[in-house]
């Protein structure tokens, strides 16, 4: 048998930039609290470019462009659809720590029937430089075909900062904590744990 969701994910917003962390946090924090980590990144990445959802989505990665709204949205909430249909998550014994989703304020309306979102984690990166050289870094080590092209790279930054940023005014001040990411992950985590640590408890 497997277990139907029939209110809302509770949920932890993990958001920031690329290339800040946002995928090792999520790592750590599912490891440490029995937490669902759901990388949108992962996701699409992973999505056939044989099917029509493949071939839509490395024709917008491909150039750094982000998906229509409507079609992302979709496209996740199936695929949380076949987790909870292969037991591998348990929405009324896991957060589900959203990794780079809602990425614009249309999708943060889009994806609110299905989401309750309990806290944002924001990572900011104030020296942009470096944090480019880290993503740089990391198409090298991951073979990221998205993140070796500075054009591509560019175009993702200012998406984030022309509409990725709009999200976080979508939410209630109050659910938004926000941390240093240009610390070593292990401290980014410690100050995550200490500052929110009754959130991720269930």
């Amino acid at each position: 048998m497997t277990e139907r969701a029939s209110k809302k994910y509770r949920s932890v917003l993990i958001f920031g930039p690329p290339g800040c962390g946002k995928g090792t946090l999520g790592k750590f924090l599912s490891g440490a609290g029995n937490h669902f980590h759901l990388s949108s990144g992962d996701i699409f990445r992973g999505i056939s470019l044989e099917s029509p959802a493949g071939k839509l989505y490395h024709s917008y990665a491909s150039k750094g462009k982000l998906l229509p709204d409507t079609v992302t949205i979709e496209i996740w909430h199936k695929y949380v659809e076949g987790l909870i249909a292969t037991n591998r998550y348990f929405p009324s014994k896991q957060l589900l720590l959203l990794d780079g989703i809602p990425r614009t304020k249309k999708q943060a309306q889009l994806i609110k029937p299905y989401v309750k979102i309990e806290h944002i984690i924001l990572l900011e990166t104030p020296n942009e430089k470096e944090l480019m050289q880290r993503i740089r870094r990391r198409a090298l080590i991951e073979k990221r075909a998205d993140d070796k092209d500075p054009e591509v790279l560019k175009t993702r930054m200012d998406i984030y900062h022309k509409e990725t940023k709009e999200v976080l005014g979508f939410y209630s001040k109050k659910i938004i904590s926000k941390f240093n990411a240009d610390q070593k992950p292990i401290k980014v985590l410690t100050d995550v744990l200490k500052q929110i640590s009754e959130v991720l408890t269930l």
